[in-house]
């Protein structure tokens, strides 16, 4: 079993930037990728970024140049530097991670992200 624990949300004005983190623990015997999802309210969870083998990089349209996704393999974490942040960035982020060979998907409970003056 494998747990997701994410940190970093809270309320942010736009143009600011926040970082979030996510560390996973447990039975970890490779993740093959690592990813950010989000779901502002009435719409569905979309991807934001995500980073696989390889070091291959996904990232939504909406936030290309903006924000930047990072591993830390050693710590099983991925990051998110969210910049220049705007209020459509207003969401619950979730993380998420493809581990094991069932290439099973793990997702973390979600971290609140506001962006509001």
């Amino acid at each position: 079993q494998v747990q997701l624990v994410e940190s970093g949300g809270g309320l942010v004005q736009p143009g600011g930037s926040l970082r979030l983190s996510c560390a996973a623990s447990g039975s970890i015997s490779m993740i093959y990728a690592m990813g950010w999802y989000r779901q502002a309210p009435g719409k569905r969870r979309e991807l934001v970024a995500r980073i696989s083998t390889g070091d291959s990089l996904n990232y939504a349209d909406s936030v290309k140049g903006r924000f930047t996704i990072s591993r830390e393999n050693a710590k099983n974490t991925v990051y998110l530097q969210m910049n220049s942040v705007k209020a459509e960035d207003t969401a619950v982020y979730y993380c998420n991670m493809v581990v094991g060979s069932t290439y099973f998907n793990y997702w973390g409970p979600g971290t609140q992200v506001t962006v509001s003056s």
